[in-house]
């Protein structure tokens, strides 16, 4: 059996549900998709977390290398890495029970989402949070504020 991306209304309620996205392969490329992506993400009120190697900061945030290096709780993963390589991140996600697992367009891997699927994750594949942010008309909405 394929993958199924969750439905429209699942992609909604969970957009409004998390808070903050850890994403990796952020660049620091003004010019990069995940770049606009993130900034998109940040200017609609979620705490973006750049995952890459290199430290530094990316859109004011701190760089960390790998998730496991992150030392608060994350809502969701955001890849921006190929397909070839997004397994391991997947895992490390798996590993460290994060709820959820984005892969964005063009990224896929049937094998990794359905490893997240079942561990329970919420997982989307080959699709833009952006995107989906707007098609869901929260554009500019801001999630609730973490009561943690």
């Amino acid at each position: 059996m394929s993958f199924q991306n969750p439905s429209p209304a699942e992609i909604k309620a969970f957009l409004q549900r998390i808070r903050t996205i850890a994403i990796v392969g952020l660049s620091s490329d003004p010019d990069r998709p995940s770049y606009s992506v993130a900034m998109y993400l940040q200017n609609n009120g979620y705490r973006i977390i750049p995952v890459r190697p290199g430290g530094g900061e990316i859109l004011g945030q701190k760089v960390y290398e790998r998730l496991s290096d992150i030392p608060f709780r994350v809502d969701a993963v955001d890849h921006f890495r190929r397909s070839s390589v997004v397994g391991a991140h997947i895992d490390e996600a798996i590993a460290l029970n994060i709820p959820a697992v984005w892969m964005q367009e063009g990224v896929i891997d049937e094998a990794a989402a359905e490893r997240a699927k079942n561990a329970g994750m919420f997982v989307a594949m080959d699709r833009c949070m952006l995107k989906e942010h707007r098609k869901a008309g929260l554009s500019n909405s801001r999630p609730p504020s973490s009561s943690r």
